[in-house]
């Protein structure tokens, strides 16, 4: 039999299309029974579902697909990234269409599923004239993108309530905007962030109250105009921020992931500063990199990775 990890990534990706929405219906199953319904063994199930809990809506971290093994029962939460409409271009649409098709053919997929209720629906929005699937500017965002892009003119602090969907958490805090842009369908403003002391990049229409304060920040110069984004990665700016220190084996996770900064050290390692999805997110990533990381800040996540091993050990060591 081929070991799990090295299956062909089409044929692990076009699986857990059919078994995501499966499980996202149910919310917890057995594994037995989820090897059982999509006859693969278990060990298969539990690293293409590791593959999937690394996994969210490019290039975001905020909204990642919440999926772990727990007590040989597997939990799966439905992230916000699922509950809103897409917003597809006609090639985009079609290109899912045809992946969702073939993964149709796999064992466990059930044409009056999720998936199969999902596809009918898609390729009815489709048609065959090639429409575009997508949702224009509410007038509510667009008051809100002219008041953001009127303060990064003037170079005016505001005052705002910004919603993070990772913790359900309304935040007040105050912004100077540099930069408004599109990516992805979605509106974006770069800007200086009172609350972190730090330039963060926040979602437009996840500010729930934007208020003018009067006040005004130095404009940048034409330099620093061009350096401020968009950012190739960006991560929500209400989201907490972890430093880690890892050594030349661990620096792939600088290039893998979202960053904010980074600091070159002697031996070839790095300092850097990554936005983190969840604990659960950052538990899985030290458990990965083991002793070639290291929690720098905050002091509350430092020990973070010697006790999710621990809990591992101990729950392996239970086991007959």
């Amino acid at each position: 039999m081929t070991a799990p990890g090295r299956r062909p990534a089409e044929d692990r990706l076009r699986g857990l299309l059919v078994m995501l929405p499966w499980l996202m219906e149910r919310g917890e199953v057995p594994l037995a029974d989820v090897a059982r319904h999509f006859r693969m063994p278990a060990e298969q199930v539990v690293a293409d579902l590791e593959l999937a809990a690394m996994c969210g809506l490019p290039p975001f971290v905020d909204e990642m697909i919440d999926v772990f093994i727990d007590d040989d029962t597997v939990v799966v939460g439905v992230p916000r990234l699922f509950t809103r409409p897409l917003r597809l271009t006609a090639p985009e649409g079609f290109a899912l269409v045809a992946a969702g098709r073939a993964a149709m053919q796999l064992p466990g997929a059930d044409p009056d599923g999720p998936l199969g209720r999902g596809l009918q629906k898609l390729a009815a929005a489709l048609g065959d004239d090639g429409v575009v699937v997508d949702i224009p500017i509410t007038p509510a965002l667009e008051e809100s993108i002219a008041v953001v892009t009127a303060a990064v003119r003037d170079a005016e602090r505001l005052r705002v309530e910004y919603w993070t969907p990772s913790r359900d958490e309304v935040t007040a805090r105050t912004i100077t905007p540099r930069r408004v842009f599109n990516d992805r369908g979605e509106w974006y403003v770069v800007a200086d962030d009172g609350r972190s002391g730090e330039r963060r990049t926040f979602r437009i229409d996840r500010l729930e109250s934007i208020e003018p304060t009067g006040e005004h920040d130095p404009a940048p110069d034409g330099d620093e105009v061009e350096r401020i984004g968009p950012p190739e990665w960006f991560a929500d700016g209400g989201l907490p921020r972890v430093v880690l220190r890892l050594t030349a084996a661990a620096r792939w996770v600088v290039e893998r992931y979202p960053v904010d900064d980074v600091t070159e050290l002697r031996g070839g390692g790095v300092r850097a500063t990554f936005p983190v999805a969840s604990q659960r997110w950052l538990e899985r990533l030290l458990v990965r990199l083991g002793p070639e990381a290291e929690v720098i800040a905050p002091a509350e996540w430092g020990g973070l990775g010697a006790d999710v091993a621990r809990r591992l050990l101990a729950r392996y060591a239970s086991q007959p």
